[in-house]
Protein backbone atom coordinates (compact mmCIF):
# COMPACT_ATOMS: atom_id res chain seq x y z
CA UNK A 1 0.00 0.00 0.00
CA UNK A 2 1.38 3.45 -0.85
CA UNK A 3 2.46 5.89 1.83
CA UNK A 4 -0.34 8.24 2.99
CA UNK A 5 1.96 11.09 2.07
CA UNK A 6 2.42 9.90 -1.50
CA UNK A 7 0.02 10.74 -4.33
CA UNK A 8 -0.99 7.89 -6.62
CA UNK A 9 -1.08 9.15 -10.22
CA UNK A 10 -4.37 8.93 -12.08
CA UNK A 11 -4.64 8.07 -15.74
CA UNK A 12 -7.97 9.87 -15.94
CA UNK A 13 -10.22 12.06 -13.85
CA UNK A 14 -11.22 10.21 -10.70
CA UNK A 15 -14.89 9.36 -10.09
CA UNK A 16 -16.57 10.33 -6.83
CA UNK A 17 -15.90 8.45 -3.62
CA UNK A 18 -19.13 6.48 -3.72
CA UNK A 19 -18.36 5.18 -7.20
CA UNK A 20 -14.87 4.16 -6.09
CA UNK A 21 -16.30 2.20 -3.16
CA UNK A 22 -18.76 0.40 -5.45
CA UNK A 23 -15.89 -0.58 -7.73
CA UNK A 24 -13.84 -1.70 -4.73
CA UNK A 25 -16.71 -3.98 -3.74
CA UNK A 26 -16.27 -5.67 -7.14
CA UNK A 27 -12.56 -6.24 -6.51
CA UNK A 28 -11.25 -3.28 -8.55
CA UNK A 29 -7.74 -2.59 -7.26
CA UNK A 30 -7.35 0.53 -9.39
CA UNK A 31 -10.41 1.95 -7.66
CA UNK A 32 -8.82 1.13 -4.30
CA UNK A 33 -5.63 2.96 -5.28
CA UNK A 34 -7.67 5.99 -6.34
CA UNK A 35 -9.70 5.84 -3.11
CA UNK A 36 -6.50 5.69 -1.06
CA UNK A 37 -5.02 8.59 -3.00
CA UNK A 38 -8.09 10.70 -2.39
CA UNK A 39 -8.67 10.06 1.31
CA UNK A 40 -5.41 8.83 2.89
CA UNK A 41 -4.11 12.25 3.93
CA UNK A 42 -7.44 13.16 5.56
CA UNK A 43 -7.66 9.84 7.42
CA UNK A 44 -3.99 9.97 8.42
CA UNK A 45 -4.36 13.47 9.88
CA UNK A 46 -7.27 12.28 12.02
CA UNK A 47 -5.44 9.18 13.21
CA UNK A 48 -2.34 11.25 14.05
CA UNK A 49 -4.45 13.62 16.12
CA UNK A 50 -5.64 10.69 18.24
CA UNK A 51 -2.43 8.64 18.37
CA UNK A 52 0.77 10.17 19.70
CA UNK A 53 3.22 7.77 18.09
CA UNK A 54 3.66 8.12 14.30
CA UNK A 55 4.51 4.44 13.83
CA UNK A 56 1.26 3.43 15.52
CA UNK A 57 -0.67 5.88 13.34
CA UNK A 58 0.89 4.46 10.17
CA UNK A 59 -0.07 0.94 11.17
CA UNK A 60 -3.63 1.94 12.04
CA UNK A 61 -4.00 3.71 8.70
CA UNK A 62 -3.12 0.50 6.88
CA UNK A 63 -5.73 -1.34 8.94
CA UNK A 64 -8.35 1.29 8.15
CA UNK A 65 -7.89 0.99 4.41
CA UNK A 66 -7.77 -2.80 4.56
CA UNK A 67 -11.09 -2.64 6.41
CA UNK A 68 -12.48 -0.26 3.78
CA UNK A 69 -11.44 -2.68 1.04
CA UNK A 70 -12.92 -5.68 2.88
CA UNK A 71 -16.18 -3.96 3.76
CA UNK A 72 -16.75 -1.95 0.59
CA UNK A 73 -19.77 -4.08 -0.25
CA UNK A 74 -21.47 -2.96 2.95
CA UNK A 75 -21.26 0.75 2.17
CA UNK A 76 -24.69 2.41 2.11
CA UNK A 77 -24.66 6.00 0.77
CA UNK A 78 -27.97 6.65 2.53
CA UNK A 79 -26.17 6.38 5.86
CA UNK A 80 -23.35 8.80 5.16
CA UNK A 81 -20.81 10.17 2.71
CA UNK A 82 -17.69 8.20 1.72
CA UNK A 83 -15.63 10.60 3.87
CA UNK A 84 -17.79 9.99 6.95
CA UNK A 85 -17.79 6.22 6.30
CA UNK A 86 -13.99 6.13 6.19
CA UNK A 87 -13.35 8.60 9.02
CA UNK A 88 -15.63 6.73 11.42
CA UNK A 89 -13.54 3.62 10.79
CA UNK A 90 -10.34 5.60 11.24
CA UNK A 91 -11.56 7.08 14.50
CA UNK A 92 -12.71 3.71 15.84
CA UNK A 93 -9.44 1.98 14.94
CA UNK A 94 -7.34 4.78 16.41
CA UNK A 95 -9.28 4.82 19.68
CA UNK A 96 -9.03 1.03 19.93
CA UNK A 97 -5.26 1.32 19.49
CA UNK A 98 -5.03 4.01 22.19
CA UNK A 99 -6.88 1.74 24.61
CA UNK A 100 -4.64 -1.19 23.74
CA UNK A 101 -1.51 0.90 24.31
CA UNK A 102 -2.80 2.13 27.65
CA UNK A 103 -3.52 -1.43 28.72
CA UNK A 104 0.08 -2.37 27.93
CA UNK A 105 1.56 0.50 29.87
CA UNK A 106 0.57 3.17 32.34
CA UNK A 107 2.71 5.69 30.46
CA UNK A 108 1.73 7.12 27.09
CA UNK A 109 4.39 9.46 25.80
CA UNK A 110 5.49 10.65 22.39
CA UNK A 111 8.91 9.70 20.97
CA UNK A 112 11.59 12.25 21.78
CA UNK A 113 12.22 12.75 18.06
CA UNK A 114 9.22 12.04 15.84
CA UNK A 115 11.36 12.47 12.72
CA UNK A 116 13.02 9.13 13.56
CA UNK A 117 9.78 7.20 13.07
CA UNK A 118 9.72 5.53 9.69
CA UNK A 119 6.72 4.74 7.53
CA UNK A 120 6.09 1.10 6.51
CA UNK A 121 7.71 1.71 3.10
CA UNK A 122 10.99 2.62 4.82
CA UNK A 123 10.79 6.35 4.22
CA UNK A 124 10.68 8.99 6.93
CA UNK A 125 7.83 11.49 6.68
CA UNK A 126 9.18 14.96 7.35
CA UNK A 127 7.68 16.75 10.36
CA UNK A 128 6.82 19.67 8.12
CA UNK A 129 4.60 17.47 5.96
CA UNK A 130 2.79 16.03 8.97
CA UNK A 131 2.33 19.50 10.41
CA UNK A 132 0.86 20.69 7.11
CA UNK A 133 -1.70 17.87 7.12
CA UNK A 134 -2.72 18.66 10.68
CA UNK A 135 -2.96 22.33 9.73
CA UNK A 136 -5.39 21.47 6.91
CA UNK A 137 -7.66 19.52 9.24
CA UNK A 138 -7.52 22.17 11.95
CA UNK A 139 -8.28 24.84 9.36
CA UNK A 140 -11.31 22.90 8.14
CA UNK A 141 -12.60 22.47 11.69
CA UNK A 142 -12.08 26.18 12.38
CA UNK A 143 -14.52 26.96 9.56
CA UNK A 144 -17.33 25.14 11.33
CA UNK A 145 -19.80 26.88 13.64
CA UNK A 146 -18.73 26.43 17.25
CA UNK A 147 -21.56 24.02 18.10
CA UNK A 148 -20.78 21.71 15.18
CA UNK A 149 -17.05 21.81 15.76
CA UNK A 150 -17.48 20.93 19.43
CA UNK A 151 -19.50 17.76 18.84
CA UNK A 152 -17.13 16.57 16.12
CA UNK A 153 -14.05 17.17 18.28
CA UNK A 154 -15.63 15.29 21.19
CA UNK A 155 -16.52 12.37 18.92
CA UNK A 156 -13.27 12.07 16.99
CA UNK A 157 -10.65 13.25 19.46
CA UNK A 158 -12.09 12.06 22.77
CA UNK A 159 -13.90 8.99 21.44
CA UNK A 160 -17.26 9.88 22.97
CA UNK A 161 -20.48 8.38 21.65
CA UNK A 162 -23.26 10.72 20.60
CA UNK A 163 -25.14 9.86 23.79
CA UNK A 164 -22.06 10.72 25.87
CA UNK A 165 -21.65 13.98 23.97
CA UNK A 166 -25.26 14.88 24.65
CA UNK A 167 -24.71 14.20 28.35
CA UNK A 168 -21.44 16.17 28.41
CA UNK A 169 -23.00 19.21 26.72
CA UNK A 170 -26.41 18.95 28.33
CA UNK A 171 -28.05 18.86 24.90
CA UNK A 172 -30.76 16.59 23.45
CA UNK A 173 -29.39 13.56 21.59
CA UNK A 174 -31.25 14.58 18.43
CA UNK A 175 -29.52 17.97 18.49
CA UNK A 176 -26.10 16.32 18.78
CA UNK A 177 -26.86 14.00 15.86
CA UNK A 178 -28.02 16.91 13.71
CA UNK A 179 -24.95 18.99 14.50
CA UNK A 180 -22.63 16.06 13.79
CA UNK A 181 -24.26 15.35 10.44
CA UNK A 182 -24.20 19.01 9.44
CA UNK A 183 -20.59 19.44 10.53
CA UNK A 184 -19.42 16.41 8.56
CA UNK A 185 -21.20 17.66 5.45
CA UNK A 186 -19.49 21.05 5.82
CA UNK A 187 -16.11 19.34 6.20
CA UNK A 188 -16.81 17.25 3.14
CA UNK A 189 -17.65 20.36 1.12
CA UNK A 190 -14.48 22.09 2.31
CA UNK A 191 -12.19 19.23 1.27
CA UNK A 192 -13.97 18.74 -2.06
CA UNK A 193 -13.44 22.44 -2.78
CA UNK A 194 -9.81 22.23 -1.65
CA UNK A 195 -9.20 19.19 -3.83
CA UNK A 196 -10.71 20.94 -6.85
CA UNK A 197 -8.48 23.95 -6.30
CA UNK A 198 -5.34 21.80 -6.31
CA UNK A 199 -6.10 19.71 -9.41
Amino acid sequence: MPSPLTKVPHAEESPDGGALIRRMAQGDRDAFAAFYDRYAALAFALVRRILVQPAEAEEVLQEVFWQAWSEAGRYDPRRGSPEAWLLMRARSRAIDRVRAIRRRSETFVAPADESLAQAPDGRTPGPGVLAEERKLVHGALARLPDAQRRVIELAFYEGLTQAEIAERLGEPLGTVKTRTRAGLERLRGHFVTLEGATT
